[in-house]
């Protein structure tokens, strides 16, 4: 009972062919061809890439277009990607400055009253509440930090 369950049943059927198949030479040799070489023959490469050629010269005419009417309406909304680029510059080294001016302000304090709160700590280990002091002043220069930066937003 369990025995033909456990051997693999195989139904596989074969048929014979009644015609043979047969190819003629062209078609055999062109597949031979073509197994051989699968890039396209230099005629249909040179003109696939005179194509390729020809519609990156288009898109380029196009954008160069586009830019330069965008440039020649002098409204400023619209600036030339140069024009950008070197805003751009500008406001990252502006940004750069604003960090360093508000990192220098109010973290300086808030990084000492840290230090304060954590030598209190070392200081008397034992008598952790003995800190509260320290840990209030703590607690406070980072909420005027936190002001600081909210209203800088604004």
């Amino acid at each position: 009972m369990g025995a033909n369950q456990s051997t693999p049943q195989t139904d596989e059927k074969v048929f014979p062919a009644e015609t043979p198949i047969q190819f003629s030479q062209d078609v055999v040799n062109q597949l031979a061809d073509h197994m051989a070489a699968p890039d396209p023959p230099p005629e249909r490469q040179s003109s696939i890439d005179a194509q390729i050629r020809a519609r990156i010269q288009s898109e380029l005419a196009r954008l160069r277009a586009e830019e330069e009417a965008e440039a020649g309406e002098g409204t400023g909304a619209v600036k030339s990607s140069a024009a950008l680029m070197g805003d751009l510059e500008e406001l990252r080294s502006k940004v750069d400055r604003f960090k360093a001016r508000r990192e220098v302000e109010g973290y300086a304090q808030v990084q000492q009253k840290g230090e304060a709160v954590v030598s209190c700590y070392k200081n008397s280990p034992s008598r952790a509440l003995d800190c509260w002091r320290q840990v209030n002043e703590f607690k406070a220069s980072v909420s005027e930090l936190e002001e600081q930066y909210v209203h800088s937003l604004h």
